[in-house]
């Protein structure tokens, strides 16, 4: 029994809802860092425990444990302190769902620079406006797909100096390769004195607000520890199962369920770097790989449910979660019909962890996203302000008087003002509406802005 769990919270066992909402607690250690004090530890540990398990449609496939991956982001953070990038600096990353993600994002937090993933489909003015605002130091993009074509447009537009990496097997002129120059460096790096940690920024998302421009939404170092309540007691994983959540790494679903949570908990993660979705392929991985706990939205599920699913050996799914957008009721009823699952729903942000959702003890309503998390604060409001009555609808609301619930955002990256619009009087207004049953079960019902949802993504008008 490795998993570190037990070092961050004061119960990991309980019996009830009501027990788990009114008696879980995370620890909060002094400067905490995930690079070393959750992979470091792993690795120290038992080295040999598996972190990721990787494949794609061409027939690769890889298994990193933790002490590879203390190896690779030592490298990692090497290679980014050689090209002069320092604690405090920006970083873009567009790495589709390559592995290199995930040693590139730890290298970057061992030295606090600040991450910001990025999807492969910003168009070229996208990358100007994310260069600009978050004055980005370095890009690392995937070599396919036209990607540098369009970071190239970008920087020269922009004529700034921002440094080129690239992951793939090609060179290419201005660029660094990234895997060919990280193995030329040491595989250890030592925690740095004045290390990054607490509330140092660990991680920016670009993500659509209200005029329909990207915000930059700012968390801490803290930020994976809120991330225990998304994987251990939504996701449900267990210690040494495979979890696989579908999300690009330009997303923040990726940090939802392809890292933070997951590893604390002792879950290795499972990624399928497609190319393009197939239900077809990912039926055949869920049951090649024995995943064990599974989420992704219910667009996903929707093309799942319309193939023959008497095919596969799901047997091995344990659990089943569902998020991003309202959950047709004949989803729930055919996914549970071939697998005996039923569907728990939960709702976030990117500028939280989960905070409603259906908990284990829970029996789920199918379309609802179920009971606040412990931590979170959660209410509904009106106009003024006012709490609204057990079936009216409202918008959703964090209390922050008493204090930032774990794994909330800091704030708009360097923008007061677009955070004073929405967190104000003690309060973060989320943007989102809902109304509560009479059993405290709460249901999505929209936005308050000019927000679409597109299979879970949010995608502002002007994108």
């Amino acid at each position: 029994m490795t998993a570190l769990i037990n070092e961050f919270v004061n119960r990991v066992e309980f019996d009830s809802y009501e027990d788990f909402r009114d008696n879980f607690r995370i620890n909060v250690p002094e400067n905490f860092n995930f690079a070393y004090d959750v992979v470091d530890r792993y690795a120290e540990i038992e080295p040999d425990k598996v972190a990721l398990v990787w494949c794609n449609d061409h027939g690769e496939e890889k298994r990193i444990t933790f002490g590879e991956l203390r190896d690779l982001s030592s490298r990692a953070a090497n290679f980014f302190t050689r090209e002069g990038i320092q604690k405090g600096d920006t970083v873009m990353l567009t790495l589709k769902a390559r592995y290199d993600f995930w040693y590139a994002l730890l290298g970057l937090h061992r030295i606090g620079a600040i991450a910001i993933p990025a999807t492969h489909m910003l168009k070229e003015k996208d990358i100007v406006y994310r260069i600009r605002e978050a004055d980005i130091k370095m890009v690392v993009c995937i070599a396919e797909d036209g990607v540098p074509e369009v970071f190239e447009g970008a920087i020269a537009e922009l004529g700034s100096d921002t440094r080129r990496v690239l992951v793939g097997d090609t060179d290419r002129d201005g660029w660094i390769n990234l895997r060919k120059e990280i193995m030329k460096l040491p595989a250890d790096f030592e925690r740095p004195e004045d290390c990054a940690g607490g509330d140092d920024t660990l991680i920016v998302y670009f993500s659509s607000g209200t005029t329909g421009m990207p915000k930059m939404i700012e968390h801490d170092h803290t930020y994976p520890l809120g991330h225990i309540i998304t994987a251990k007691y939504w996701q449900n994983v267990r210690e040494d199962g495979l979890h696989y959540t579908v999300a690009d790494t330009g997303w923040a679903k990726a940090m939802w369920g392809q890292i933070y949570g997951q590893w604390i908990a002792g879950s290795a993660v499972f990624v399928y770097d497609y190319d393009r979705f197939d239900p077809e392929k990912m039926l055949e991985k869920l049951e090649k790989y024995e995943i064990t706990t599974f989420c992704a939205p219910p667009t996903i599920y929707r093309f799942l449910i319309k193939e023959d699913l008497s095919r596969y050996d799901l047997s091995g799914i344990e659990y089943a979660v569902t998020a991003g957008e309202p959950l047709n009721p004949e989803v729930f009823e055919r996914f549970r019909e071939h697998t005996g699952l039923q569907l728990m729903e939960g709702f976030g942000q990117t500028e939280c962890v989960v905070c409603i959702a259906n908990f284990p003890w829970m029996e789920p309503k199918p379309g609802s996203m179920g009971k606040p998390s412990p931590c979170y604060p959660v209410e509904l409001v009106d106009r003024n302000g006012d709490p609204v009555d057990v079936g009216e609808e409202g918008e959703i609301v964090i209390r922050t008087a008493e204090g930032k619930p774990l794994g909330l955002f800091n704030g708009y990256y360097r923008n007061p003002e677009k955070t004073s619009e929405v967190w104000h009087d003690g309060y973060y207004h989320t943007g989102d509406t809902a109304w509560m049953d009479e059993d405290g079960y709460m249901w999505f019902v929209g936005r308050t802005d000019d927000i679409i949802k597109s299979s879970g993504y949010r995608i502002g008008p002007f994108e």
